[in-house]
């Protein structure tokens, strides 16, 4: 399971398939030049406890130090994750 990204430049997603099937997606949205804001996560419940939103979450920070960006995470799961690592605060905004 391998974690991929799509995006159209406006707004995108991570997500982690499983047989062809998605079973956990991080949606964001591109908010100016720059800055990204995390509005949800979900993990299949067949999933769940398995860490895959963290891993999301991960990628997100990876993706955005990469491109210099900033991310908000409005969503309360990947806020939450933010709150608990402080070693993600250089990505915040």
């Amino acid at each position: 399971m391998e974690i991929q990204n799509k995006n159209d430049g406006k707004r995108g997603a991570f997500y982690i398939e499983d047989g062809g099937k998605e079973i956990a997606l991080m949606h964001y949205i591109f908010s100016g030049p720059g800055k990204m804001i995390i509005d949800h996560t979900e993990v299949n419940d067949e999933y769940a406890g398995k860490g895959l939103g963290l891993q999301l979450v991960k990628a997100g920070v990876a993706y955005a130090r990469e491109n210099h960006i900033k991310i908000l995470p409005l969503c309360p799961f990947a806020k939450k994750i933010f709150d608990i690592t402080p070693a993600f605060a250089d990505v915040l905004f």
